[in-house]
C-alpha cells in the first residue's frame, strides 16, 4: 500500500439521524489534501469499552442509488441500524470507491464484467489490485476519537487483521451478510472465493 498522508480532524458537529438522535460527525482530511474520511458517532459510545465498529468505503452506486450488483447498500444501512439498536457505535465512511480506484473504473470494470470477466479479473485488466483499498486510514481515525478496541461489523478477514496490526484490538467479528440478490451472487462469491470474505 502506498504511504499515506497522516489525517487530521478537521470539524465535527452534532447530527441528529434516523437511527439515533444522538449523533455527531468527524470530518478528516489528509494533511497532503486528499479526500475527505467521515466518522459518524452513534449515540454516544464509551472511550474505555470496545466499540461496534463499520469500515465502510464510499459506494454511489450502492449506497445511493441502490445498485443490485453489490451489497454495500444493504451492509451500510444494516451497520447503522444494528448501532442505533445498541444505542452507540462508530460508522467508518472512507472515500475509496470501487475498492480504491475510482468511479470511473469502477464503471470500467462494470463494462468488463458484462463481458464475463469477475471483479478481481476485471480489476487487473484495468491495472490495479484486486483490492487498492488503504484499511489503516479507520485504524487512524478510531485513535484519534479516543477508541482501543472494537466489535468489528465485517465480513471481510482483511480489516480484521490490519486493525490488529495497526494497535486496534478485535474483541469480535460481528457478521453482517445482507444484501444478496440475483445480480450479486457471483460477485459476492468471488468475494469468498478469491478475496476470503466470510460469506
Amino acid at each position: 500500500m502506498n504511504d499515506r498522508s497522516p489525517l487530521d480532524d478537521i470539524v465535527s458537529a452534532r447530527l441528529p439521524m434516523q437511527v439515533s438522535e444522538a449523533g455527531r460527525l468527524h470530518i478528516f482530511r489528509p494533511e497532503d489534501g486528499g479526500e475527505e474520511h467521515y466518522a459518524v458517532e452513534i449515540g454516544k459510545p464509551m472511550r474505555d469499552q470496545p466499540v461496534l465498529a463499520r469500515l465502510h468505503s464510499a459506494c454511489f452506486t450502492g449506497d445511493l442509488l441502490g445498485s443490485l450488483k453489490c451489497d454495500c447498500g444493504p451492509q451500510l444501512r444494516a451497520a447503522m441500524a444494528q448501532m442505533g439498536a445498541e444505542g452507540a457505535g462508530v460508522l467508518l465512511y472512507l472515500n475509496q470507491e470501487g475498492r480504491g480506484i475510482g468511479l470511473a473504473n469502477k464503471m470500467r470494470a462494470y463494462s468488463l464484467q458484462d463481458q464475463g470477466f469477475d471483479t478481481v479479473e476485471a480489476n487487473h485488466r484495468l491495472g490495479f489490485e484486486d483490492d487498492e483499498r488503504d484499511f489503516r486510514l479507520g485504524s487512524d481515525i478510531l485513535k484519534s476519537l479516543g477508541f482501543s478496541s472494537v466489535r468489528l461489523l465485517t465480513n471481510n478477514p482483511a480489516k480484521i487483521a490490519m486493525m490488529e496490526n495497526t494497535g486496534i484490538k478485535v474483541v469480535e467479528r460481528v457478521p453482517l451478510k445482507v444484501g444478496e440478490t440475483a445480480f450479486n451472487t457471483g460477485y459476492l462469491a468471488t468475494k469468498a472465493a478469491k478475496s476470503g470474505h466470510l460469506l
